[in-house]
């Protein structure tokens, strides 16, 4: 399986949305809301891609200032493939495109919660989520 990687290159929101259906993420992500999708990828500013030929088979997708933190907000790698190792080089390459003591945080998905502690990473206790302004006191 010939795996090739690109840092920032542009992919549509088709192609995402697309990746994302076939993930665990696809049911968590808006991939019907194309404005926001499309939104989701202009406003990231560090996107690692994995290719077989021309087709779209892992995407991490980032917002980072590249030296205090980097949240890396999606990790989708297409399930027919995972546990080939390509997961581990999209957290890779997104650290190395990093200063080196930049902190990467993800919130994870239920269903991958076993899969981030076997790569390095540590649980933190104290994420916090606002979604709806409404919630606000």
């Amino acid at each position: 399986m010939e795996v090739e990687y690109k840092i920032n290159q542009m992919i549509t929101a088709a192609q995402f949305s697309d990746l994302l259906s076939k993930t665990s993420l696809g049911a968590r992500r808006p991939i019907d809301q194309i404005d926001t999708v499309e939104a989701m990828l202009a406003n990231a500013n560090l996107l690692i891609t994995a290719w077989q030929g021309e087709r779209l088979i892992g995407v991490a997708r980032s917002v980072t200032d590249f030296a205090f933190c980097c949240y890396l907000s999606d990790l989708a790698v297409d399930e027919s493939i995972q546990a080939s190792g390509i997961g581990k080089t999209l957290i890779r390459m997104t650290k190395e495109a990093l200063k080196p003591k930049c902190s990467l945080i993800l919130l994870s998905a239920p269903q991958a919660v076993d899969y981030y502690p076997k790569v390095g990473f540590t649980q933190h206790n104290s994420a916090w989520v606002l979604t709806d302004i409404d919630d606000l006191k």
